[in-house]
């Protein structure tokens, strides 16, 4: 029996507000994600994105249709196993990197397994595991504010990725970086993804969007079109 699709979306609406001040913001969003995927959605705002996001990470409950996490119904979990599915499947990274200032790189990174109450040799190890996977080992010691924008974000990604998730959900990663710092955590987000994590990123950017496999548009809450993330194809070429 084949696996099911680790995310499916079918017809997910979302209403905000009751009455005459409801707003739709989700209109049958249909969506399948495979295991191993890199995904980038786009769109203006209002298009829905940001609120599939928030969905997709358990955020937030959907008011109709089926969202379906490697075959199991989200819709019908209550709060706390909503809660458990984020701790264990799913990591986030945000446009501001929320990290402690007056804490090292590595505690920022143990933060998640603390919340989990796992023993300090076990939160410094898979931190210093994260911190690794992310090529800042040697500046595990430092605070923020003796690391560059796009240092802190790996940091960020670094704690994403302690509690070792099926899914990497990144909303506009690159935001407040410059250019050449975005192109570094893209190259970094392939290279996650090409290790087996399965990503979804939210971006306004289609210089960063087109690292991704797959680019997804959403407008007037519904999944417009799809395609083919241009550096995804220019790195198949490069390979054949």
């Amino acid at each position: 029996m084949s696996e099911p699709p680790l995310i499916e979306l079918e017809g997910i609406t979302k209403v905000f507000g009751t009455g005459p001040a409801a707003f739709q913001a989700l209109k049958g969003v249909d969506l399948t994600i495979d295991r191993g995927q890199f995904v980038a959605i786009m769109g203006p705002s209002g298009s829905g994105k940001s609120t599939t996001m928030n969905i997709l990470g358990c955020l937030d409950v959907p008011t109709g249709g089926v969202f379906r996490f490697r075959g199991v119904e989200v819709q019908k979990m209550d709060r706390d196993q909503r809660s458990l599915l984020r701790r264990k499947y799913l990591g986030f990274v945000f446009q501001g990197f929320n990290l402690l200032s007056r804490t090292t790189a590595l505690e920022n990174v143990e933060l998640p397994l603390l919340y989990r109450g796992e023993k300090k040799s076990v939160r410094r190890e898979a931190a210093m595991h994260a911190l690794d996977q992310v090529g800042l080992a040697p500046w595990a010691s430092h605070t923020p504010a003796e690391l560059s924008g796009g240092q802190q974000q790996r940091v960020a990604i670094a704690r994403a990725l302690v509690s070792g998730p099926d899914v990497l959900l990144a909303d506009e990663p690159t935001g407040n970086l410059d250019t050449e710092r975005s192109i570094e955590i893209m190259e970094l987000m392939r290279k996650l993804n090409s290790d087996g994590i399965t990503v979804i990123m939210v971006t306004h950017e289609e210089e960063m969007a087109a690292y991704a496999k797959t680019v997804i548009h959403f407008r007037d809450g519904l999944v417009e079109r799809t395609e083919r993330g241009a550096r995804s194809l220019d790195g198949m070429e490069a390979q054949a």
